[in-house]
C-alpha cells in the first residue's frame, strides 16, 4: 500500500476503533463482536508496522506502554478545580434553592441533575484536538500528571471527533473516573482466585489504580469516564450548561445519559427521588445528586467561596445500614499470604442482597471498631458492593461477647506470621504454605527466578490442584506420564518442561534466593546477598545485625530475611530442594573488562544467549542494565526486531552493538554463562 492509502486507510481505521471504544466502554452497547474489534485494531497495527510514520501518540495502538515512573509530577490547573459542598436533607437543599433565588431576584431557577459519581475528579487537556494532558483534582490548583495512566484507557479519547467542526485550540475538560460495579467484581472474583486480596469498594479501586506509578498496573483494571464540566474553553462560549453538555458528546467525549432539568425546587424534589428509586439499576455506583444551576451567566453572577461553586450542590442520599449479628470470625489466606479476618454474620438483607459475611480489612480494623464474637452490628454495602461493618451496636452488650485473638500461626500450614512495622496487612512467612502454592510456584519457576520455561499459571493451577506437586522439590520429581496427562499438555511439551527442570538444577545463587520468594527480595537484593555472602549457608545463618550491613538491607528488611530462613518450614523446603538436586552456584569473582561503570540497554531478541543470561554476564562484568535509553546509556545491545530504544539510541548517538559484537566482549572478559 503506498503512503497515501496507509494514511487514509489508517484514518478510517482510528474512527472506527474510537466509534467501538465508545459503545463498548461508555455507552455498554458494543455494536460489533470481540472478534470483529480485534480484527480492526491487528489491521491498523500491522499497517503502522509497515508504515511507522502512521504511528502518532493519539492512535490507539498507543494506549498501553511506557516504563514506570518514579514519581507523578505536579501540575497547576489554570483554572481552580472547585469541589462541591453537600446537603444532606430537604431542609438544607430548601436554604441553597432561596439563597440562590434571593442573589439573583429571580421567583424560580432551572437547574440541570446530574448523579453524584463516587470516583475521582479529573481534568483531560486536549490541545489541537489530541489529549496533551491527564491530571487529578488534588487540592483544586495543583494536581498530579496522570497522563501516562489514563491514556491506557478506552474510555479516555486520544482524539477528538473531527466530525463535530475544527477542534478548539485549547480544551479543557473535568469530570470523574469511577469503576463499574460489575467491573469490580469481575476484578476482585479474578484476584480471590489468584489468592490476591480483594478490594474493598470500587471507589478507592479506581482512585488506586489511577494513581499506579506503573501504567500496565492501570490498564490491567478495567476504569470508566463520565465528563461533566470545563475549565479553559479557547473560542468556545456557552449559554447553558445543557448546551455545554452536549457540544462535549459531539466531540466523542464521554458524557453521562443520566441527566434532567429541573425546575425550581419541585424539579430537584422530583429528580432526587427518581435517582434514589433505582440507584441500585444504574451500573455504576452514585452516592447523590449533583444540582447545578443551567445559565451559564447566572452562575458567573454567583460566583464560588473558598474552594465550592455558590451555583451547585451534592444533594447526598441516605446510607443503607441493617443490624445483625456476629457468629464468628475467620482469617482467610490468599494466595500472596496475605491473612484477611472476615465476620460470620446471620443473614441479613442489605441494599437489595442477603449479606452473611463482611470483611474485616485487617487487624487493626477488628481493634479500632472493637468487633467481638456475639456482637449486633451495623452493616452496610459499602459502595453498595462489599459488605462491612459500619458500627458495633454497643449499648446490645450481655457481656457474653468474645474478644478475637489474631492468630501468630498461620491458620492454613502454621508457618509463623509476620507484620511490618506500620503496616496494616499480617502475611504468613511459610514458603510451602498450600493457600500460596500456585503463586509460589509460578514465582519460583519465572524467568527471573528458576527460569524453568513452559511452567506458567495455567500449568502450575494444575499441579497443586489436583495434588501432583506440594512444594519447590516436588517438581524435580515430576515424570513424564504425569505432566503429559495434564490438561493441553503432550508429551513434547511434558518432556520439555522436564528438560527446563533439569537445567534449573544449577541456578546462580541470586536466582535461587530470588526465586525462595522471601518477601521484599527482588532480584537486586538477591544479588546484593549473593554477593555479599557469596554462599547460600552464610545467607541462611546470618543473623540480622549480619543482614544490615548488606547494602540496600535495612532493619525491617533484615527482620523479615531472618524470620523467613529461621522458619523452621522454610528450613525445610530448601533442604528438600538441596537433596531433589539443586546446587546454587556462588558469583564468579570475574575481572572488570568492557562493561565495567557502563550502563547497558537490552532490546530485541538475543538468538544466542537469552536476555537473563546476557544481563548476568555484564552485571558479573561491572555493568549495570537498565530499562530505558537516556543520555546516561553508554551501550545499546540490539537484538533482532529491535524497536523504539534503538530507534531513540540512534537520535541521541547511543553506541549500539549487535548480538555477535555482544558475545565477543563476553568471551574477552571473562567466561559468558
Amino acid at each position: 500500500m503506498d503512503p497515501a492509502s496507509a494514511t487514509l486507510r489508517a484514518r478510517q481505521l482510528r474512527e472506527e476503533i474510537a466509534h467501538h471504544d465508545h459503545q463498548y466502554y461508555v455507552l455498554d452497547r458494543p455494536d460489533v463482536s470481540d472478534a470483529a474489534y480485534d480484527r480492526l485494531m491487528r489491521e491498523l497495527v500491522d499497517l503502522e508496522a509497515a508504515h511507522p510514520f502512521l504511528r502518532t501518540p493519539d492512535s490507539p495502538t498507543q494506549r498501553v506502554g511506557g516504563a514506570p515512573a518514579e514519581k507523578f509530577e505536579k501540575v497547576t490547573h489554570r483554572l481552580q478545580m472547585l469541589s462541591l459542598a453537600n446537603v444532606f436533607d430537604d431542609s438544607e437543599l430548601t436554604e441553597f434553592d432561596e439563597r440562590l433565588r434571593k442573589s439573583l431576584g429571580r421567583d424560580e431557577v432551572e437547574y440541570v441533575c446530574e448523579p453524584k459519581l463516587d470516583g475521582l475528579a479529573i481534568e483531560l487537556v486536549y490541545e489541537a484536538g489530541r489529549l496533551a494532558r491527564g491530571s487529578t483534582r488534588g487540592d483544586g490548583t495543583v494536581g498530579e500528571d496522570v497522563t501516562a495512566n489514563l491514556r491506557t484507557e478506552r474510555s479516555v479519547p486520544l482524539a477528538l471527533k473531527v466530525s463535530a467542526g475544527p477542534p478548539p485550540p485549547v480544551l479543557e475538560v473535568r469530570g470523574e473516573v469511577f469503576m463499574k460495579k460489575a467491573d469490580f467484581a469481575r476484578l476482585n472474583e479474578r484476584r480471590e482466585r489468584e489468592g490476591e486480596p480483594t478490594f474493598v469498594n470500587p471507589r478507592n479501586t479506581a482512585a488506586g489504580a489511577l494513581r499506579q506509578l506503573d501504567p500496565a498496573v492501570t490498564a490491567s483494571r478495567p476504569l470508566s469516564l463520565f465528563l461533566y464540566e470545563v475549565g479553559v474553553v479557547e473560542g468556545r462560549s456557552f449559554a447553558t450548561h445543557v448546551e455545554k453538555l452536549a457540544w462535549l458528546e459531539s466531540l466523542g467525549l464521554p458524557v453521562n445519559p443520566v441527566k434532567r432539568l429541573a425546575r425550581g425546587l419541585p424539579g430537584i424534589r422530583e429528580a432526587y427521588a427518581e435517582l434514589l428509586g433505582r440507584r441500585h439499576e444504574l451500573a455504576y455506583e452514585v452516592d447523590g445528586l449533583v444540582v447545578k444551576v443551567n445559565d451559564e451567566d447566572l452562575r458567573l453572577r454567583l460566583g464560588q467561596v473558598s474552594k465550592s461553586p455558590r451555583w451547585a450542590v451534592a444533594y447526598k442520599f441516605p446510607p443503607e445500614e441493617e443490624e445483625t449479628l456476629v457468629e464468628d470470625i475467620e482469617v482467610n489466606v490468599g494466595r500472596t499470604g496475605a491473612l484477611t479476618p472476615v465476620a460470620l454474620l446471620k443473614p441479613v438483607y442489605v441494599g437489595g442482597v442477603t449479606v452473611s459475611r463482611a470483611t474485616l480489612h485487617n487487624e487493626d480494623e477488628i481493634r479500632r471498631k472493637d468487633v467481638r464474637v456475639g456482637d449486633r452490628v451495623l452493616v452496610r454495602r459499602a459502595g453498595d458492593v462489599i459488605p462491612e461493618i459500619a458500627q458495633v451496636v454497643t449499648t446490645r452488650r450481655t457481656g457474653a461477647e468474645r474478644e478475637f485473638h489474631f492468630p501468630k500461626a498461620c491458620p492454613v500450614c502454621g508457618a509463623e506470621v509476620l507484620r511490618e512495622e506500620g503496616a496494616a496487612i499480617t502475611y504468613c512467612t511459610g514458603a510451602a504454605c498450600p493457600a500460596q502454592l500456585a503463586r509460589n510456584l509460578r514465582h519460583f519457576a519465572s524467568r527471573e527466578g528458576m527460569d524453568v520455561e513452559g511452567l506458567g499459571e495455567k500449568l502450575c493451577d494444575q499441579l497443586v490442584a489436583q495434588r501432583k506437586v506440594s512444594g519447590y522439590a516436588g517438581l524435580y520429581a515430576l515424570d513424564l506420564p504425569t505432566l503429559a496427562g495434564l490438561e493441553h499438555m503432550g508429551e513434547k511439551s511434558a518432556q520439555n518442561i522436564l528438560d527446563a527442570l533439569a537445567r534449573s538444577k544449577h541456578p546462580s545463587l541470586r536466582r535461587f534466593l530470588y526465586a525462595l520468594g522471601v518477601r521484599h527480595v527482588g532480584e537486586a537484593t538477591a544479588k546484593t546477598l549473593a554477593e555479599h555472602f557469596r554462599s547460600l549457608d552464610k545467607v541462611l545463618n546470618a543473623t540480622e545485625d549480619e543482614l544490615t550491613l548488606v547494602r540496600d538491607v535495612g532493619s525491617e528488611m533484615a527482620r523479615e530475611i531472618g524470620h523467613f530462613f529461621r522458619e523452621p518450614r522454610n528450613r525445610a523446603v530448601i533442604e528438600a530442594l538441596l537433596a531433589a538436586g539443586v546446587e546454587p552456584v556462588p558469583p564468579e569473582v570475574v575481572e572488570a573488562g568492557a562493561f565495567a561503570g557502563k550502563t547497558v540497554v537490552l532490546t530485541g531478541t538475543l538468538e544466542t544467549i537469552t536476555r537473563e543470561q546476557a544481563k548476568e554476564a555484564i552485571e558479573r562484568r561491572g555493568g549495570k542494565i537498565s530499562g530505558s535509553v537516556s543520555r546516561k546509556t553508554d551501550l545499546v545491545v540490539a537484538g533482532a526486531e529491535a524497536g523504539s530504544k534503538l530507534k531513540k539510541a540512534q537520535e541521541l548517538g547511543v553506541k549500539v552493538i549487535d548480538e555477535a559484537t555482544l558475545v565477543g566482549l563476553l568471551g574477552r572478559s571473562g567466561s559468558g554463562g
